[in-house]
């Protein structure tokens, strides 16, 4: 039987655990109706995972520990995805999947093609907070602020920068070498695809520029697909 999953505020007194969360309380109480006797597990986002039996719900929820353990599913790589916004649901639903494959932080980016300009902050990281419980994650990835691509393109970054274009070195040529990095960077473009002023700032900037096949992807899934492939290699 599959124990429910939740990352949230709590106080840890000793071999007991106070849930104060209020989101994580209505979950628990009102969606789920969970009641006491039953088992939740609990994650701080250190990877620390506890185990707690419910003792008592009212205001707060009241819990004991029954075990702890660290998750062990998180990757010893740094993933972090820069994505330029895009439009629909279509950037939410990216953010979801790449949250369940693995990565540990993203970007949302302006370009010179993006068409929207803005997200929906708060339900952005309800998005990622949710598929880190659902896809069993030690962490919550990071939703950094939104940034302009011309801002960002000189940061200094650790490990491997990747620039996804269909016209790339294809990417199975380069499985080796991005196999011994820790920290792996993605920048995927917006449905218009790179504009040739900053195909030419990455290049400038020593991004490798990848190809992720022949086919012409939607931003969504270049996203997705990147995301799985550079967490998991």
């Amino acid at each position: 039987m599959k124990i429910h999953r939740f990352f949230g505020k709590f106080t840890i007194m000793e071999r007991r655990i106070k849930v104060e969360d209020k989101e994580m309380i209505h979950q628990i109480k009102n969606v789920l109706h969970l009641s006491v006797g039953e088992r939740i597990l609990l994650c701080d986002e250190n990877k620390n995972e506890y185990t707690v039996e419910i003792t008592r719900v009212e205001k707060n929820i009241d819990t004991k520990v029954v075990s702890l353990e660290k998750n062990k599913n998180e990757s010893k790589r740094n993933v972090h995805l820069y994505l330029s916004i895009l439009k629909k649901e279509n950037f939410e639903l990216a953010v979801q999947k790449a949250v369940e494959v693995g990565v540990n932080a993203i970007t949302p980016l302006i370009t010179e093609k993006t068409v929207k300009l803005n997200i929906k902050r708060a339900r952005v990281l309800k998005i990622i907070k949710e598929a880190a419980e659902q896809s069993e994650r030690g962490i919550i990835p990071e939703l950094k602020e939104i940034t302009d691509f011309n801002d960002i393109i000189k940061e200094k970054r650790n490990g491997i920068t990747l620039f996804c274009n269909r016209d790339g070195i294809d990417i199975r040529n380069l499985m080796k070498k991005i196999k011994e990095e820790n920290t792996i960077n993605i920048f995927v473009g917006p449905e218009g695809g790179w504009s040739e002023n900053e195909l030419k700032n990455a290049e400038e900037n020593k991004f490798l520029i990848v190809s992720l096949g022949k086919f012409i992807l939607r931003g969504e899934t270049a996203a997705i697909a990147a995301s799985y492939l550079f967490s998991n290699s």
